[in-house]
This record gives C-alpha cells, structure tokens and sequence, in this order.
C-alpha cells in the first residue's frame, strides 16, 4: 500500500553524519518519539539546488527546535558521500542537522520517494508527528527547491490540531 497521510510513518535506522560535529552516528525513527520531525530527502551530494536547501534548512533550525521538531536529511549517498560533500562545501560544513546515508535506497522506497531508473529519491519533506503517524508530506520534481516557510507554516498549523484556512 502506498505511503499515506494520517498512517504509521515507515521506520527508518540509519548511519547519520553531522558536519558540524564531524560526528558520524546511527539515526532511527524511534529516537525522535516524543517530538515532532521533519524529514527530508534530496537527489544527491554534489549537485546544485542541494546545498541551498540544506543550508536554509539548518538556517532555519532553531525555528524547528522550537516547535519540538527535529530536523533529518536523507540522500542516497554514503556516509564517506556526505563528509566529501561538506569537506569540499564551505557553506555546509557547519550543517547541525543529520544528513542520513541511504546507500541501499531503503528508505527512499519505503518512503515512496525513489525514482528507480536514477538510483534517487525525490525531493520531498516529510512531517511526523510524536506518536510517529506522518501527517504531511510534499514531493516537487527534481529541479525544484522547496520553501522552508511555508514547511514551518504547514507544521505551526498542525501543531495547533485546529482546521487552518488557507495561507
């Protein structure tokens, strides 16, 4: 059955890499129960639109910490990927907020993500609540960068488990 809204968001366990720290370490859904999460995945390191939305994101990440949400980052790439990446990247090196390795494209298809015939997953953002059921979730072509306002608008309107008119 494909991914849906309102159902258990797939589990994930993962080796995660954090460039700040330069800290490598495993990552599971079940480490965020309790707290909101926000779990994105782009195409790949090493690519043009990725880093723009890696460094809004944890430019932004305070303003998620503050709404009890965690913020993880998903590619296909390895972990050794993701350290080259921020290595050679001036502007990701002091990237806070996990970057996952998905090597295998596990999570990427049980997310319903992956285009098989790239070897990618899609550009999209997950919203999970603390009981870990997915409560939103957007995917945009690969081309295209997401907004991180409006990322934050949709989880301040879920947070307030109220019906949210438009904008």
């Amino acid at each position: 059955m494909p991914l849906q809204v309102a159902s258990p968001a797939p589990k994930f366990k993962a080796q995660a890499y954090v460039s700040s720290t330069n800290l490598v370490r495993d990552a599971a859904l079940e480490d965020y129960k309790g707290l909101w999460l926000c779990l994105y995945f782009y195409p790949s390191d090493f690519t043009a639109v990725c880093p723009t939305e890696l460094v809004e994101f944890d430019r932004n990440l305070d303003q998620f910490k503050d709404r009890d949400c965690e913020l993880v980052a998903c590619s296909s790439n390895s972990i050794q990927v993701h350290k080259a990446w921020c290595d050679a990247v001036k502007e990701l090196r002091t990237l806070r907020h996990p970057l996952l390795a998905d090597p295998t494209h596990r999570l990427a298809m049980d997310y319903g993500v992956l285009l098989a015939d790239k070897g990618l997953p899609l550009r999209a953002t997950f919203l999970i609540d603390p009981q870990a059921n997915l409560r939103w979730m957007a995917v945009y072509d690969l081309s295209v960068g997401r907004s991180v306002p409006e990322v934050l608008r949709v989880l301040d309107a879920l947070q307030t488990n109220q019906p949210c008119p438009c904008n």
